[in-house]
């Protein structure tokens, strides 16, 4: 367990936050597709924590940064929180991106809030030397989040779509990756987002015959597997997001 204290905690798009917490431990053990558990307090009838991926750590300055969506009262409380504001979290939870050690060019492919992961991920293969390539969705262009902070890592393409044309392409992000992974170059591929968007990629990408991840979201009650409520069905039968992901190999998931 970690206690942590609130740095900041600002909007950046319609409906989602950035927080950044001071959790020092914390920041030093994360790695790209991992999550925390956060506990939100303020209602006594809510009793588990909140799963959050993270997007970025500082392990020299030791804070942490999380990007959520407001959906329920939980997240509705959290972005109420002020600077200063304590609480604690368990984490880092479960294992993150296995980025084959070849790979020189890689694709990443986030829709709403599951650019935190990829986005992350991009991070630390833009730092080691890897070409990395993006696609982003959204419903609309206040929902967009991230697409700055592609370009920003000098990301050779990033393709973004919008389900209403107000940014990007009209469409899916799916139809950008789809594309890109037709053309070819790629050695990996990353996905994050809802669970028909993921299994697309994961097509494009056995198609193309790339090698995909994908990190589901599941609801990570416990998150330390004793609770069997973020199964994933997958070839070698059901199991939990929370240990064996929330990563897992696209080509053995069943069930998006």
């Amino acid at each position: 367990m970690h206690d942590f204290e609130v740095v900041t905690n600002e909007k950046i798009a319609d409906g989602i936050f950035s927080l950044v917490i001071l959790a020092p431990r914390l920041a030093s053990a994360l790695k790209p597709g991992q999550f925390v558990n956060v506990r939100v307090p303020g209602d006594a009838s809510e009793l588990l924590r909140i799963p959050l991926s993270y997007v970025a750590a500082d392990p020299q300055v030791g804070t942490v940064e999380i990007w959520y969506a407001v959906v329920g009262n939980g997240t509705q409380r959290m972005s109420e929180w002020k600077p200063g504001f304590k609480s604690d979290l368990l984490g880092p939870g479960g294992h993150g991106w296995c980025v084959p050690e070849d790979a020189s060019r890689v694709l990443v492919v986030g829709g709403g809030i599951g650019v935190p992961p990829v986005l992350c991920l991009a991070r630390d293969l833009a730092a080691a030397g890897v070409a990395v390539d993006a696609c982003v969705g959204a419903a609309t262009a206040d929902k967009l989040v991230g697409v700055e902070d592609f370009e920003a890592l000098g990301c050779g393409t990033v393709r973004v779509a919008t389900d209403d044309g107000s940014a990007g392409s009209c469409g899916f992000c799916t139809d950008p990756a789809a594309e890109l992974l037709a053309a070819g170059g790629y050695d990996y591929v990353a996905t994050c987002g809802p669970g028909v968007m993921m299994s697309k990629v994961a097509q494009a990408a056995a198609d193309a015959g790339v090698y995909c991840e994908a990190s589901l979201e599941r609801m990570m009650s416990c998150g330390f597997g004793a609770c069997s409520t973020c199964n994933v069905e997958t070839t070698s039968g059901m199991q939990g997001a929370c240990m064996c992901g929330p990563v897992f190999d696209a080509s053995k998931v069943v069930v998006w």
